[in-house]
């Protein structure tokens, strides 16, 4: 059993004290080499995700999976050796998906597979049937006047370019997040888009859509590639194209949810914590196995790793769970608000939420002095074949707001060429998911973390100079 949290927590400066410039010692890179291949050889984070994804499985915020998840870890994480094991209460928007039909019925009726989009509301009880007006992009509508669009059904046409990096999806979706209410605001009277994924299959693509302050809601939907494709043609012959749409999406009254934190506590500077984070919750389409408990199980792996160390790490290890990423970053913003109140700091954060792909690349969001303490994790990595890197991370959704109040990043880049053929569809399971490539990941995590949580330097300050993006464009 862990020891129960007793005594309010410290209060510290979130900013980081003045930095040395040095490189970490040799003998801690012996350790943190020693850690990789431990972990490369013997760790098991598949057991984790598997145990997430079978006995909780679709754990969409507010939701009974969603209470079911919290429950998990707070059982599950008795005996992985942390110090400390606490919940956070976190208010969650709560949604439900229902029921959704979509069909072109002129010129040529075809039935549509496509689903509705988070947080979206539900058609009336008849339906919608408009005329549809096409446009291949985001950037399209937004140059489109109200005339164009008044009294349409919107279809934006835009297709996501499968990259490495994910950038693709940045570039994509947009379309998601901020069209139906650009759509809205033109007198449109629902929206579909074409999905924000890779694949080809027929199946369709949840996220989360918003609504400018002041925009009407009204219905969106995401259509899989093939009916998006089968719309397009039937536009492309210039005849009226009526779709008719049916969904009984709604909002439910808000619910609590929590984030979980864990504290693995610092043998010398326990007031310092570097923070792993990962997002509990999915969507509600399937077990979320990549998105997100890969990265549930990559951070518990690393914590239990390095909790059954004969010797506790210098500083905090705190592991964080944390509550509706994808719907909102609710249990994100609580999480920072609770600390900057209590002036803790963050020496450093690492987060997993980029699927079960391998680690090619360590970038960075550190001040410079701490270049060469990232060059020497890098070092490290190098066994693993993971090989370069930049200090222009902005790092994963829930650690962006620590991030925006100063705290630095590191980031393992997954390979993510195949990530969105599954992210947000129902084919987000267990079984695209390699044990062996999962390892991989653990090693790489446990490596750079052991050193972040025992090097002596200090990370400086998250550099002003990276630009900053589109909020849109970090949707989930």
């Amino acid at each position: 059993m862990y020891r129960r949290l007793i005594a309010a927590l410290t209060l510290f400066s979130l900013s980081a004290s003045p930095a040395v410039t040095a490189e970490p010692s040799e003998a801690l890179l012996r350790e943190a080499a020693e850690l990789r291949d431990l972990a490369l050889a013997e760790s098991d984070a598949w057991r984790h995700a598997a145990s997430l994804s079978t006995e909780v499985g679709p754990r969409l915020a507010g939701s009974s999976g969603d209470r079911a998840a919290v429950a998990w870890a707070l059982a599950y994480l008795d005996g992985f050796g942390f110090d400390t094991v606490i919940p956070q209460t976190v208010t969650v928007p709560a949604w439900e998906r229902g029921e959704a039909e979509l069909r072109i019925t002129a010129p040529w009726p075809q039935p549509l597979v496509g689903v509705s989009l988070g947080l979206t509301i539900g058609t009336p009880a008849d339906g919608i049937e408009a005329p549809v007006v096409r446009f291949e992009s985001l950037a399209a509508l937004e140059a489109a006047t109200s005339a164009m669009v008044r009294g349409h059904i919107v279809f934006i046409d835009e297709k996501m370019e499968r990259t490495r990096d994910g950038s693709g999806y940045s570039a994509a979706v947009a379309k998601r997040s901020r069209g139906p209410s650009v759509a809205s605001e033109r007198g449109a009277v629902a929206t579909v888009i074409r999905s924000v994924g890779t694949s080809s299959e027929r199946f369709a693509y949840t996220g989360t859509t918003r609504f400018a302050e002041g925009v009407r809601p009204i219905p969106a939907f995401a259509l899989a590639a093939p009916d998006a494709d089968m719309l397009a043609r039937q536009v492309a012959t210039g005849r009226d194209v009526l779709l008719h749409l049916y969904s009984t999406a709604r909002q439910l009254p808000p619910a609590r949810s929590a984030n979980i934190i864990a504290d693995i506590q610092g043998a010398t500077h326990p007031e310092e914590i570097v923070i792993l984070g990962a997002h509990l919750d999915s969507w509600d389409l399937s077990t979320g196995a990549q998105d997100n408990a890969t990265g549930v199980a990559i951070v518990l792996e690393v914590a239990r790793l390095i909790a059954a160390r004969e010797r506790a790490p210098a500083r905090t290890v705190r592991v964080v769970l944390y509550a509706n990423e994808e719907a909102g970053l609710d249990g994100s913003r609580a999480y920072t608000a609770a600390a900057l109140e209590a002036g803790l700091r963050h020496v450093i954060g690492l987060e997993a939420d980029a699927g079960a792909g391998r680690v090619y690349a360590l970038n960075s969001g550190v001040g410079e002095e701490a270049l060469p303490v990232v060059e020497a994790m890098r070092g490290v990595l190098a066994p693993l074949g993971i090989a370069g890197g930049d200090n222009a991370t902005r790092g994963g959704a829930d650690l962006s707001t620590l991030r925006d109040a100063g705290m630095p990043l590191l980031r393992l880049e997954h390979d993510m060429s195949t990530y969105f053929d599954v992210h947000h569809t129902v084919n987000d399971t267990l079984d695209k998911v390699d044990p062996e490539t999962l390892r991989h990941a653990v090693a790489a995590y446990a490596a750079v973390t052991w050193i972040a949580a025992n090097v002596e330097e200090d990370f400086g300050a998250y550099p002003e100079t990276v630009p900053p993006v589109d909020p849109a464009a970090s949707g989930n």
